[in-house]
């Protein structure tokens, strides 16, 4: 195995509390998977160690650590395919808005609480009718005097059911395109503010996505994340490193689901002896290792180049696009290998592949990387 550059000693004993902690909660997930939402217990037990927030700036109200903590919490909940944890969208999609556009009074209003987890918080880009195409969005924000009121829709909401504040896209001008749309933050307890159905999906059970409502919410002015009208160029500043979340899952997902394929090919028999010792077999999944080798050299690379501040739009997306397409590919593989067992609930590789799916569509579909990649050649 080619060996990893990213972290120090430091990092990886930071590892290992990530590890007790999510080995600690893992027990929970088929719980959370028939409930259909995390509990806040698990936030609270999250903030209290260290492990919301990772990476925002303590004078912002964060813990201060380095990108390479975001990246561990991200591969150790993934290695144990914890999805119905909703932290990284929190913590590394969320509170970075905060932090690289907020004021100092919003940063000081919001961050301290959700590095915490008194706060969780969720992000509201996609519509009913939108999809991938965010300059599409119907959702208006008018301004009224010093407060702004929103009305619209949104779905396929994380931490729809649980969040307390949603950052959410809205048109401020509907003539100007993707430059009418801004920021603005809703907290939940405000009138006209409706939480939808909690979604049944395919994977990801007990992540508490959901459909929002918007019927003429009042917020202050000062609920604005950056200036008006900016809310677009913002998102695709901060979609690349959302979209290197999709790698970082879908790697170590891998990784972790090749250990448990062997394990069961090694103690399976069939025919009088284990699977693993059937030529095709050892050949699959010497093809798989080298799949997912590949993979984390090619991820571990661009991670090198996020942390210099150095990864372009279009590489996040090369690595979105390969990544996910490959984790499909390498799941169904391992999965076949199970035969009747790949298909049956109680077993990792199952969820696994249900829930790995979505990492296709969200970040942006596949389709629209092809897209964003092709407009450079």
């Amino acid at each position: 195995m080619v060996p990893r550059s990213l972290f120090s000693e430091e990092h990886e004993i930071f590892r290992e509390s990530v590890r007790r902690f999510m080995e600690e909660l893992a027990p929970h997930h088929e719980e959370w998977e028939e409930k259909g939402e995390v509990p806040r217990w698990a936030w609270k037990k999250a903030g209290e160690q260290g492990f919301l927030c990772a990476a925002i700036p303590e004078e912002s109200g964060g813990v201060g650590a380095d990108r390479r903590y975001s990246i561990i919490l991200m591969e150790e909940q993934a290695r144990l395919n914890l999805t119905g944890l909703g932290f990284a969208l929190h913590s590394d999609i969320v509170a970075p808005y905060f932090d690289h556009y907020g004021t100092a009074e919003q940063k000081q209003r919001w961050l301290p609480k959700m590095t915490s987890g008194d706060y969780v918080a969720g992000i509201a880009m996609t519509e009913p009718g939108g999809g991938s195409d965010l300059q599409a969005i119907r959702t208006t924000a008018t301004r009224d005097g010093d407060e702004y009121v929103i009305s619209g829709q949104k779905t396929f909401i994380t931490n729809g059911q649980t969040a307390d504040l949603f950052l959410v896209a809205c048109k401020t001008d509907r003539s100007q395109g993707a430059k009418g749309i801004s920021l603005i933050v809703v907290e939940t307890d405000r009138p006209g503010f409706e939480r939808g159905r909690r979604l049944k999906k395919l994977g990801t059970k007990a992540q508490d996505t959901s459909e929002l409502f918007f019927n003429e919410v009042r917020v202050p002015a000062s609920n604005l994340i950056g200036e008006e009208g900016k809310g677009f160029g913002y998102m695709m500043q901060e979609l690349a490193w959302e979209r290197m979340h999709v790698g970082i899952q879908a790697i170590s997902c891998c990784e972790a689901a090749l250990e448990w394929t062997l394990d069961y090919t090694r103690n399976r028999k069939a025919f009088g002896k284990p699977v693993l010792d059937f030529q095709n077999s050892r050949f699959t999944l010497a093809e798989m290792k080298t799949e997912i080798q590949v993979g984390r050299v090619f991820l571990d690379r661009c991670l090198e180049l996020v942390l210099d501040g150095k990864l372009d739009t279009t590489t996040a997306a090369m690595v979105k696009l390969w990544t996910s397409e490959m984790q499909g590919k390498v799941l169904d593989v391992l999965l076949q290998l199970h035969g009747g067992y790949g298909f049956m609930w109680e077993y990792p590789i199952t969820r696994a592949y249900a829930d790995a799916r979505v990492q296709r569509i969200y970040a942006g579909t596949n389709e629209i990387m092809k897209e964003l990649i092709g407009r450079t050649l």
